[in-house]
């Protein structure tokens, strides 16, 4: 196991894909780490030389993750009871790729808490565990250390496919929740007509774009409310063949059963409309554009919140 890591002499930067922050690693970790896919990488804060990372580095490091909206979990070793080969501090970054930045010490333990990390990034959920350094992880410290692993990064996005009345109503009821929210339109010069709340990301891109320029995945949530039907089929089927959390179409359950029959005879989806909520929204008795926003907005949440 290897423990404090050394100073070294070269900056960090992501061309030096080592086994850790900039560190020289014991041959023998090598092929343990190239066994279990783990990438220790550096980092991409310029002038830094020295191991352990200063707070201002890592803050610099976390909004660069940030900033490129990549899932991380950070761990923190928050207390040591006895003999361990961390400190109280410690930090680790951990991406859903096991690309690592930092050490907590190393060893089966650290290997350990990768996979919780990523299971940490996939679930959206803070854990703190102690552990006991004994045989389980092959060492004799017999110290207790306490991690807290701290999945970043997560906030649900938003795609609203229609900036109509009910779109800018959704924008409204929205803000000030945990969604980050862009609002799309295909029409041409639409946005000068609109009032948006500051938070929300206005596009314009044509509907071609959609599938390079939305963040599909895991945290990717898609409302469907344009102007054109046919516009409505092709963004849901878009979205069928994409990764989403949730897939809400405005409409008739007449206009569900069309699109189901379509979907299924002319493209292929053997499921068709059944992923897709439609109509989209909890049945609360309103009609007006926003009362309708308020019954997506509480669909939106209920799922966001797992109730």
């Amino acid at each position: 196991m290897w423990g404090v890591p050394p100073r070294h002499t070269t900056p960090l930067n992501h061309k030096s894909l080592l086994l850790g922050v900039g560190l020289s690693v014991p041959k023998l970790f090598i092929p343990f780490a190239m066994a279990t896919g783990i990438k220790r990488f550096s980092s991409t804060i310029p002038n830094a030389k020295t191991f352990p990372l200063s707070m201002n580095d890592w803050i610099t490091l976390l909004h660069t993750f940030k900033t490129s909206k990549t899932p991380v979990a950070l761990v923190t070793v928050t207390q040591v009871l006895g003999s361990a080969p961390c400190k109280i501090g410690s930090k680790m970054i951990v991406t859903h790729q096991k690309e690592i930045f930092g050490t907590i010490g190393g060893g089966k333990l650290e290997f350990h808490i990768i996979t919780q990390a990523q299971k940490a990034i996939q679930e959206n959920q803070i854990q703190s565990t102690t552990y006991t350094l004994g045989p389980e992880f092959e060492q004799c410290c017999g110290g207790k250390v306490t991690l807290l692993i701290e999945p970043m990064n997560q906030n649900p996005e938003l795609y609203l496919f229609g900036a109509g009345h009910i779109g800018v109503a959704l924008c409204e009821v929205l803000a000030n929740t945990p969604f980050q929210i862009t609002l799309l339109d295909t029409r041409e010069q639409w946005e000068s007509t609109l009032s948006l709340p500051s938070s929300v990301t206005y596009s314009a891109v044509p509907f071609d774009l959609y599938k390079s320029t939305v963040h599909w995945g895991p945290n990717c949530y898609a409302i469907i409310v344009t102007h054109d039907h046919k516009l409505d089929f092709e963004i849901t089927a878009l979205c069928l063949a994409e990764s989403t959390k949730f897939i809400g179409l405005i409409g008739s359950k007449t206009k569900r059963n069309k699109f189901h029959h379509m979907l299924r005879d002319e493209l292929g989806f053997e499921s068709g409309m059944n992923p897709v909520h439609c109509p989209v929204g909890l049945d609360l008795g309103g009609h007006t554009p926003k009362e309708i926003a308020i019954s997506i907005a509480a669909q939106l949440l209920q799922v966001c919140y797992e109730k």
